[in-house]
């Protein structure tokens, strides 16, 4: 066996990505973890540019010239549209060296998929504000509670002086309201409910959302792309509902009535969902082209109290995340100016490994 194909084994062998390329920045040599990467086999990608050969690899152009220039290596990081997932995209660290067995210019690009890493601490940031957020509902709950407990013993004390029916009626009309109120911050800022679980197909939640929501305001288009073969979801229909509905509302506010929002359903495989990998998992997106998530804010989302909307109560997207929370999912988002897009993850039930 030829000593170059006995290096080329062992580079096949690794489980970085490792590409060879020459003094002009053209493909070489890449092995089987690069080939998985990009998508490209070595026969197909010799010869190219390596900045044309994925969408993103520009955003080497920097980090080569420099390891060219100088002569030592540099590092940083890239994202690149995943070759095999639709819509999602890969974190990369990379490292640009001297080939110093190689012709005279030659650089060794090596990429580290970070994808996983990223996404668990993403993870680990989004379960964290969930927690400080039940804690922060429960104080909030416990807060209301007590003031409507007076209110509606006090309502109760002046309906027995009361001799007038019709102002009876409106102590009545208090004592139902506080009642009322009470129920639902024990509903939904009191300890979590267990889900009620059945099976539905989650796209019915959703045409009942579009509809509410698409009748608030005239100006709002909304579209569906919706995967037909998604399988159904053992979930609380309720909860799940008012989850999307909270998602919806907030996707409308953002846009002020006016705009578009686009209800999307995919099916992943073999996904890492709150450090455990399920076979299946619902992803339900709720895209808008609105200004996006304002800076300020973006650390602290979902957490209770904060908005960045005048008016808004900041407590949509903590109940909605908390709702899902209940069914082992996670709602992550993505937010550019233009277009913010808020996914709901949910496992497939018995699908988990």
């Amino acid at each position: 066996m030829s000593t170059q194909s006995s290096d080329n084994t062992l580079l096949n062998n690794l489980s970085t990505a490792v590409l060879l390329v020459g003094h002009e920045f053209d493909i070489i040599f890449l092995n089987a973890a690069a080939e998985d990467i990009t998508g490209q086999s070595v026969r197909r990608a010799a010869g190219k540019s390596l900045f044309e050969l994925v969408p993103g690899f520009e955003q080497l152009t920097e980090l080569c010239e420099r390891a060219q220039e100088r002569g030592r290596s540099f590092g940083g990081n890239i994202h690149i549209p995943a070759t095999q997932r639709d819509g999602s995209k890969l974190d990369l660290a990379v490292r640009v060296s001297p080939a110093a067995t190689a012709a005279a210019g030659a650089l060794i690009v090596e990429l580290f998929d970070t994808t996983q890493r990223h996404q668990l601490d993403r993870e680990e940031a989004l379960v964290n504000q969930h927690g400080v957020s039940r804690r922060m509902l429960q104080q909030l709950a416990h807060e209301i509670r007590n003031p409507l407990g007076g209110l509606r013993g006090a309502a109760q004390l002046l309906e027995r002086e009361l001799s007038d029916p019709d102002l009876k009626e409106f102590t009545g009309v208090i004592i139902s309201e506080a009642d009322r109120l009470a129920s639902l911050m024990d509903g939904l800022l009191g300890p979590g409910q267990k889900p009620q679980t059945e099976p539905l197909n989650v796209h019915e939640p959703l045409e009942y959302v579009a509809t509410i929501v698409g009748s608030e305001s005239d100006q709002l288009e909304i579209t569906r792309d919706y995967d037909p073969s998604l399988p159904e979801l053992h979930v609380d229909r309720h909860q799940i509902t008012q989850a999307l509905l909270n998602l919806v509302r907030n996707a409308a506010q953002a846009l002020n009535g006016k705009g578009r929002i686009i209800l999307r359903t995919r099916i992943l495989t073999n996904q890492l969902l709150n450090r455990q990998i399920y076979k299946l998992v619902a992803a339900v997106e709720i895209e808008d082209d609105g200004p996006g998530v304002p800076p300020d804010i973006v650390n602290t989302l979902f957490y209770p109290l904060v908005t960045g909307r005048d008016g808004g109560t900041g407590l949509g997207l903590p109940l909605a995340q908390d709702l899902v929370n209940r069914h082992n999912g996670l709602i992550e988002y993505d937010s550019v100016p233009g277009r913010t897009v808020f996914t709901v993850h949910l496992p497939v039930e018995g699908e988990d490994s």
